[in-house]
C-alpha cells in the first residue's frame, strides 16, 4: 500500500505538518500585511458561513445520513486547516528590512534586469517571497529557476541557468532596489 501525503492520518500527519509549519518566512511588510487580512477574513466571514451551514443541516434531521451536514463538517475541518496554517506562517513570519540590504548584488527584493544573449530580449524582475511571487507584476519567486540561477549575482555577470525550456544565457544589466 503506499501512503501519499493527503492521505497521512494521526501522528504522521502533525509531524509533516509541524515540519512544514515551523520554517521561517520572509515577507515584506505589504506581504506580511496581506496575508493578515486574509486570515482575519476568514475568521469574520466565513466561520460564521460554515457555522450557519452546519446549523442549517442539524435542523434537517438524522445526521447520519444527511450529506449536507457531512459537507459542512468537512468545509469546516477545511476551513480551520487553512486559519491554522495562516496563523502558524505569521507567527514564524520575518519582515525583510530593504535598507540594510546590499545593492551591488541580486538578493531577495532586487529589481533586476536581464537580457537574454541569445535573443536580445530584456526583461525586468523583482525577487519576491514565494507568496508574493506574481508573474504578470515582474515579481518572480526567489525559489523558481530563474531568481536561483541569479542570486548572488552581480551588474555585468553572465549566467546560465537551466529552465524547463532548456538552458538559456543571461546576462545582469542593472540591479537596484
Amino acid at each position: 500500500m503506499i501512503i501519499r501525503p493527503a492521505l497521512l492520518r494521526g501522528p504522521d500527519l502533525l509531524i509533516k505538518t509541524y515540519k512544514v509549519m515551523s520554517e521561517t518566512k520572509y515577507f515584506t511588510q505589504e506581504g506580511l500585511q496581506n496575508i493578515k487580512e486574509e486570515l482575519e477574513d476568514l475568521m469574520v466571514k466565513e466561520r460564521p458561513k460554515i457555522s450557519q451551514m452546519i446549523a442549517e443541516a442539524r435542523d434537517k434531521g438524522d445526521l447520519s445520513e444527511n450529506a449536507e451536514y457531512d459537507a459542512a463538517k468537512e468545509a469546516q475541518g477545511m476551513l480551520e486547516l487553512k486559519i491554522s496554517k495562516l496563523q502558524q506562517l505569521i507567527m514564524n513570519a520575518r519582515i525583510i528590512d530593504e535598507s540594510k540590504m546590499d545593492v551591488s548584488k541580486v538578493l531577495l527584493m532586487s529589481k533586476v534586469k536581464i537580457k537574454n544573449l541569445k535573443n536580445g530580449a530584456e526583461m525586468d524582475y523583482m525577487l519576491v517571497p514565494e507568496k508574493e511571487a506574481n508573474f504578470k507584476n515582474g515579481k518572480i519567486s526567489v525559489n523558481s529557476p530563474i531568481a536561483k540561477g541569479l542570486l548572488g549575482k552581480t551588474v555585468g555577470e553572465q549566467v546560465e541557468i537551466s529552465v524547463p525550456a532548456g538552458l538559456m544565457t543571461f546576462e545582469v544589466i542593472e540591479v537596484s532596489r
